[in-house]
């Protein structure tokens, strides 16, 4: 794995034995999990050029506050943020002795029949899941909250949305987080993102905006659903991450790549004899059609946001880190 860039030198944080201390820690915990990840076996010199500087950014952005630091994670489908999670637990917790709770805004969902309800009164897309007007926005608060304020008989449930039944999981296989955390993370390919100026919204931008919502109340509805609650969740991260995609055919390529690897799984089950008619795989018209549903905001992200997060990994057309801007420099770095 070739490093394209690294962490600017004037934000390198805490001392370089802590940073390298850290390095080996992290290659060791990594060593039975570099497979489940699906990375090359090269992580570990990005590890010295980036992700362990990133950790030791966050963690002295964590020493200078009092409480947990809440930290965002952006990007498009694809761009790698369940990943780039893992890597920021496992670095912040081996590495620099923090404990470290995240979850995505994906396990917000609505549940289906809420999601039914809505399209059925508002605007029949609302029916397909990912959009600002399809999460559960003050369960999500509901959560922050709770993280925060906990001491150590806090016990904070967080949901589980299975992808293949399209619903959110009961309640009693959700997620408990016991105690309080140094740092909390919410990922998710809208987090952080501000809602567009109305004129914007008139010209539709692709064929499922013009075929299924000529007249706009669509994205009018979900433009103002994130101008709404989506802002006061948004507004207690401190620290935003995003993971800049090149373009919309990246998201396109990156997005079939994982329905590659999905049919690849679900061939492998059913050569097991396990069922698999609950992993729908999409082809490659049908993952078009999906992506449109989120393209004008990811557009969007991509021209205001870089602007205005904390740390932008910017990405090329290999899905490698090419370049790094930071918008919120630290004074001290000690």
């Amino acid at each position: 794995m070739s490093v394209l860039t690294r962490w600017p030198q004037d934000q390198l944080c805490l001392s370089y034995r802590e940073r390298e201390d850290a390095v080996a820690a992290v290659e060791k915990a990594f060593a039975s999990t570099l497979e489940s990840l699906k990375v090359d076996i090269g992580l570990v010199d990005m590890f010295e050029a980036i992700y362990v500087p990133l950790g030791a950014w966050l963690t002295c952005k964590k020493r200078q506050r009092n409480g947990p630091l809440v930290v965002g994670i952006n990007g498009a489908q694809g761009a790698g943020k369940s990943t780039l999670f893992n890597l920021i637990e496992v670095i912040l917790t081996e590495g620099f002795n923090l404990k470290v709770v995240g979850f995505s805004i994906d396990d917000l969902y609505k549940t289906h029949d809420e999601r039914v309800q809505l399209s059925e009164a508002i605007h029949p897309l609302l029916r397909t899941r990912g959009v600002p007007g399809t999460h559960d926005v003050d369960l999500g608060i509901e959560i922050l909250n709770s993280l925060k304020q906990s001491d150590e008989s806090t016990i904070t449930k967080i949901p589980v949305f299975d992808k293949s039944t399209d619903d959110r999981c009961q309640a009693s296989v959700w997620q408990e987080w016991f105690g309080p955390a140094d740092v909390i993370v919410l990922e998710g390919w809208c987090v952080g993102a501000d809602p567009q100026l109305p004129e914007l919204l008139m010209e539709p931008i692709n064929e499922l905006e013009r075929d299924k919502d000529p007249s706009g109340l669509w994205r009018e509805y979900v433009n103002a659903q994130l101008s709404g609650a989506y802002q006061e969740l948004f507004s207690m991260i401190e620290v935003l991450i995003m993971l800049k995609v090149p373009s919309m055919d990246a998201v396109f390529e990156w997005r079939s790549l994982q329905e590659k690897k999905l049919a690849e799984r679900v061939k492998y089950i059913y050569d097991t004899q396990q069922p698999t008619e609950h992993l729908r795989i999409m082809n490659k018209e049908q993952i078009k059609r999906f992506i449109q549903h989120y393209e004008r905001l990811t557009r969007h992200m991509l021209d205001e946001m870089p602007d205005r997060a904390d740390v932008t990994l910017c990405l090329n057309d290999n899905h490698k880190i090419s370049e790094i801007r930071i918008n919120s420099p630290l004074e001290s770095c000690g």
